[in-house]
């Protein structure tokens, strides 16, 4: 490697005082890079002082009021993670409660820093769950009066509209201990029962709510204490207390119903959990979005598996199978057959799925599993059913068969074009131009069209009805 290569070693045969020199000239002009440096200083004089200097950071981050657009809000994202960095690796292996309390207060930032910013892509999140996991790893070792840490804990808890503080029970559990978890159940049973303060009414009416401002007060401290509550059950293993949130109807919800049967069944009560996905199960039965859940489906055959059900795991399987295509039910239900068995049952589930009225997840099952052969077959057997508007799994489907299979490839690729022409979709139109390109070039390895028009005969009918197309036609 040559000398002039810019890296670590070359950089440290130049000696201290040249670099020192470099350091100075870059960080001009540059007031994050001459507060990394100063910190990096104070780093070198021990912990006290890079605390004292982070508490004047946050200081002024308080302070500041200025939005941040794109560009600054990826400098700031860069200056927080900086500076929980210092306090993970300068602090907290030689003071782990001064580091607590830092990345406690480094949290408390969050609602000033989300009102400056758009955080759309999570960014600023990333960083303050990143700090609920330093405080996670901080909480063994630093003694706490568990009582005053539950009381900030429901404080920030109530205050957090941003979510920064979710997580921070489980995080803060061995810090907690029995007697801190007993007394934040108590605190906030007690602050969800509490009448609403003429204060927090005020502070209410000025959102301007459609319902009166005790309602929404008194939802929004029931809607924090439920949660507050189950971590607390969580940390305590007590899952009659996890489950006292949810009404009856609640815990038939395939939302609500996986997570409460899979705490049974860490309790040991798979009986009871077995009914709870079973009564959920007969909730989704013909709903839009069953295929969706399939957190439900995977909690009950884990009921199944712990209660030594196998038919009726394998029978559950399959009917997922059938319903939804699924490649998941499949695999797992093709695992507890014994060999040869499993290929008779595998060829007997994609004839299945070739004449599914659900074409596109067949499609999307050959293409995945993989079984491109058959997914060729599919498409050239059913292409006047392609939904070209489903152009991101057309579009992968396309890729994977234009070696070895062609005239499929092309059969997907028309049905993309034929869609975005047909609806004048004219943002789509450059996209079209290349699918018609590529059908082109797949043209050259295609030796026998069938009952299909050849490209050329393709592309006459193409011009001949979408002639006065003319941003398409700019394109080719």
């Amino acid at each position: 490697m040559s000398n002039k290569t810019l890296n670590k070693a070359n950089l440290e045969k130049l000696g201290a005082e040249k670099l020192a020199g470099l350091v100075m000239e870059l960080v001009q002009g540059s007031a994050a890079l001459q507060r990394r440096a100063r910190l990096e200083l104070s780093a070198a004089q021990g912990p006290k002082d890079v605390a004292a200097d982070l508490r004047k950071r946050f200081a002024s981050l308080r302070r500041a009021g200025s939005y941040l657009d794109a560009r600054k809000q990826r400098a700031l994202v860069k200056d927080l993670d900086s500076l929980l960095d210092m306090i993970t690796t300068t602090i907290a292996p030689h003071d782990a409660p001064e580091a607590f309390e830092l990345t406690w207060a480094f949290l408390q930032l969050a609602p000033r820093i989300h009102e400056r910013t758009d955080d759309s892509n999570g960014a600023v999140g990333d960083v303050f769950r990143r700090a609920v996991a330093v405080i996670a790893d901080l909480s063994p070792r630093v003694t706490l009066n568990p009582e005053t840490l539950a009381e900030r804990i429901l404080d920030a808890l109530a205050d957090a509209g941003y979510g920064e503080f979710d997580g921070i029970i489980p995080a803060t559990v061995d810090a907690l201990g029995p007697v801190g978890l007993d007394h934040l159940k108590r605190i906030t049973t007690d602050y969800a029962s509490a009448a609403p303060t003429p204060a927090e009414i005020a502070a209410y009416q000025r959102f301007g709510l459609s319902m009166s401002p005790a309602d929404a007060i008194r939802r929004a401290k029931h809607s924090t204490a439920s949660i507050i509550l189950a971590d607390v059950a969580d940390a305590q293993g007590d899952v009659d207390a996890y489950m006292a949130r949810y009404s009856a109807e609640q815990l038939t919800y395939a939302t609500i119903a996986p997570d409460v049967a899979r705490r049974l069944i860490a309790a040991g009560r798979v009986a009871e959990a077995h009914g709870i996905t079973q009564r959920a199960l007969a909730r989704e039965v013909g709903s839009p979005f069953r295929r969706l859940n399939v957190d439900l489906d995977e909690a009950h055959e884990e009921c199944l598996t712990a209660l030594g059900k196998l038919d009726d795991l394998k029978a559950h399987l399959w009917a997922r199978f059938e319903e939804h295509l699924s490649a998941r039910a499949l695999r797992k239900y093709l695992r507890f057959l014994p060999d040869f068995d499993d290929l008779e049952a595998e060829e007997r589930a994609f004839a299945l799925a070739a004449y599914h009225t659900d074409l596109h997840g067949a499609l999307h099952l050959f293409f995945g599993w993989p079984a491109l052969e058959r997914a060729a077959r599919l498409v050239l057997a059913r292409a006047d059913e392609l939904d070209g508007n489903d152009y991101m799994l057309l579009t992968q489907a396309a890729e994977a068969l234009s070696d070895r299979h062609p005239l499929a490839a092309t059969l997907i690729r028309r049905a993309m074009i034929d869609d975005t022409l047909t609806g004048a979709k004219s943002s789509r139109y450059r996209h079209a131009a290349r699918h018609l390109a590529e059908c082109e070039q797949a043209d050259l390895s295609i030796t026998d069209y069938g009952t299909v028009p050849s490209h050329a005969a393709y592309e006459a009918a193409l011009r001949q009805t979408h002639g006065r197309k003319q941003r398409f036609w700019a394109y080719v």
